[in-house]
């Protein structure tokens, strides 16, 4: 049964209609289901593994016809340019931008811990913490371009280096983006422990985003 807190009467008894919220069509819906913001997010990251996973395809094919890998002298690379290929060698500094962009993922998620049981600071500290371990991050992947000691255009090993990892830096600047406009908004108070599918959302695709970093480190450095 409808209470009176619930609408407003007209002039007609027998007519009433919904209260107006401009937040209600935002909120949860508590009777279950997937919001749309998640929803749409979880069905763009599910292209965007696709879209990986063909790069990672295309990786492992060149490397598995390739007599030596990473290309050395012996398959007539300059030695200072085969000495750069060996990334195996100095896997410290990828690996330092690996844990920034980990504990970016963990910062992350205790912001939206932090909104879900409606606490504002807490989820603007958090969140302000991931923007700037994301531009770090950014910062550190131009400066390895900058002295890894090869380009995109010095044969296979070159190519397929940067193409991997210059998507995936594309797509951290795309996160950061979206997560400063989250920031932003929360900084505005647009979000509360009944409103934060957008907050849900881009932490799904920062997540997303640190998994194909981990992926990217093990299989150019490690393995």
């Amino acid at each position: 049964m409808t209470t009176p807190s619930q609408v407003l009467t007209t002039g007609d008894p027998g007519h009433s209609v919904a209260e107006h919220n401009p937040v209600a069509g935002f909120a949860h819906d508590h009777r279950g289901g997937i919001s749309n913001p998640i929803l749409g997010m979880l069905l763009f990251i599910c292209s965007e593994v696709m879209f990986f996973s063909g790069l990672f395809a295309a990786y492992f094919n060149v490397r598995a016809t390739t007599l030596h890998w990473p290309p050395g002298v012996a398959d007539g690379v300059p030695k200072d340019l085969a000495e750069h290929f060996n990334l195996h060698a100095e896997p410290l500094y990828a690996l330092g931008l690996t844990v920034i962009l980990v504990v970016s993922s963990f910062t992350c998620q205790f912001a939206v811990w932090a909104i879900r049981r409606g606490d504002r600071t807490g989820f603007i500290r958090n969140m302000s913490f991931t923007v700037v371990l994301g531009i770090v991050f950014l910062i550190g992947q131009v400066y390895d371009y900058s002295t890894i000691g090869f380009g995109l255009s010095d044969g296979t090993f070159g190519t397929t280096f940067y193409t991997l990892t210059g998507f995936h830096g594309a797509h951290v600047f795309g996160g950061v983006i979206m997560l400063s406009v989250i920031l932003y908004r929360g900084l505005a108070g647009q979000f509360s422990s009944q409103h934060h599918d957008a907050v849900e959302a881009a932490s799904l695709y920062w997540h997303f985003v640190d998994v194909v970093w981990i992926a990217l480190f093990s299989t150019l450095y490690i393995l």
